[in-house]
C-alpha cells in the first residue's frame, strides 16, 4: 500500500453561475426534481447555498479554492457545480479529465482555467491526461461519481450505469495502475441502477459509508463489504437514506491544521439514524450545510460539489 491520504484539505468549487435543471442527465438521475420556480430564482438560491458551504468550509480551515465563470461562453452549463464528474487530482501532480455521458456536460471542461487556478495557488501540476479520446461518444466515465477511490490501498469501487463503462473502467485502471477495480451493479428502488457510486458510498480515512442494499447481487455485495471491511469501520446506510437524504454523498476532509472535518448536506444530517452519526464523529467534526435547492433541482449533493486536490503544493499563493 501506498503511504499517501486518503482525504485532503484542499477542495475546488465552482460557482454555479449557469444553475438549473439539466434535463439531458434528468434521464438517468432519479434523484433530480423538476422545480416550480423560475429559472432565475432557482439560480439565486443555488449561488446563496454554494457560497454559504464555500465560507463554512473556509471557517472550518478547509482550503477552498473558487473556479468563477468564465470570461467568455457559448453556451448554458446547468451542472458546472459539480465539478468532480470531469476532473480529478492525483497524488503525483497528474491531471485527470473524463469522457462524460451528457453533451451539455462536456462543455463544463475548462482544463487550461484549473490549471492556472492550481499554479496560482501554489499546486504543481506535472502532467494532464484524459481517460478515452477527447471526443468520446459511447463510453463513458464521470471522474469520483463514477468511482469512490481508495489511495491508499490503490482500489477503487464503481457501479456500472451509463456513466460508468466497463471498458472504460478497466482503461483507468490499467492507466494509473491501481491494483484492483471493483465493478458491482446496483438497483434503486424504482429498479434502475445507480447513475453516480458517489451517491451510494463515500470513504474516509478510517470509516466508509455504504449502501449494501442496492447491490443485489451476493457474490458482488459480500465482496464490496469484505474489502471496505479490511481498511475500514464501515456503516451502512438503506436505500431511503441514500435515495432521500443523500447520505452516502458525503465527503472527508481536513483543515489545512489536519483537523478531519465530515462534509454533507442538511439533509444528510438528519437522514442519519443518531447512532450513525456517533459512529461518524468519532474520524471528524460533521460539518452540514442547507443545499435543499442544489439537491433536488441537481440531482447531487455536498460530495458531488468538491473536487478533491492532491496535488502537492509547492509555493505560496501568488499576490
Amino acid at each position: 500500500m501506498l503511504d499517501v491520504s486518503r482525504t485532503t484539505h484542499t477542495i475546488l468549487m465552482v460557482r454555479p453561475y449557469d444553475f438549473g435543471f439539466n434535463e439531458e442527465t434528468g434521464l438517468d438521475n432519479e434523484f433530480q426534481q423538476m422545480p416550480t420556480d423560475s429559472e432565475t430564482r432557482i439560480n439565486q438560491w443555488a449561488n446563496r447555498e454554494f457560497q454559504e458551504m464555500a465560507d463554512r468550509l473556509s471557517a472550518e480551515g478547509v482550503n477552498v479554492l473558487i473556479l468563477e465563470k468564465p470570461e467568455k461562453r457559448t453556451a448554458k452549463t446547468p451542472d458546472a457545480i459539480f465539478p468532480n464528474n470531469w476532473f480529478s487530482t492525483e497524488h503525483d501532480g497528474t491531471l485527470i479529465t473524463y469522457p462524460m455521458a451528457a453533451q451539455n456536460r462536456r462543455r463544463e471542461r475548462r482544463v487550461l482555467d484549473v490549471e492556472k487556478l492550481l499554479n496560482k495557488n501554489g499546486y504543481k501540476v506535472r502532467n494532464v491526461i484524459n481517460v478515452g479520446c477527447i471526443d468520446e461518444t459511447r463510453r463513458f466515465l464521470e471522474g469520483t461519481g463514477s468511482m469512490v477511490i481508495d489511495h491508499r490501498a490503490e482500489i477503487v469501487y464503481a457501479a456500472r450505469s451509463n456513466r460508468c463503462d466497463p471498458e472504460q473502467f478497466d482503461n483507468f485502471i490499467r492507466l494509473r495502475f491501481y491494483e484492483e477495480g471493483i465493478l458491482f451493479d446496483t438497483k434503486s428502488s424504482k429498479g434502475k441502477p445507480i447513475y453516480h457510486t458517489n451517491v451510494m458510498m463515500s470513504i474516509g480515512e478510517r470509516y466508509a459509508v455504504v449502501c449494501l442494499d442496492c447491490i443485489p447481487d451476493p457474490g458482488q455485495r459480500s465482496h464490496v463489504m469484505t474489502t471496505l471491511e479490511s481498511s475500514f469501520d464501515v456503516i451502512e446506510i438503506s436505500i431511503d437514506q441514500m435515495e432521500n437524504h443523500f447520505c452516502g454523498n458525503i465527503l472527508q476532509v481536513n483543515s489545512e491544521q489536519g483537523e478531519p472535518k465530515i462534509v454533507m448536506s442538511k439533509r444528510a444530517f438528519q437522514g442519519f439514524l443518531p447512532q450513525q452519526l456517533s459512529r461518524l464523529e468519532r474520524y471528524g467534526k460533521i460539518v452540514d450545510v442547507d443545499l435543499t435547492t442544489i439537491e433536488s433541482v441537481g440531482g447531487g449533493s455536498a460530495r458531488c460539489m468538491m473536487a478533491e486536490i492532491f496535488s502537492e503544493r509547492v509555493g505560496p499563493p501568488l499576490k
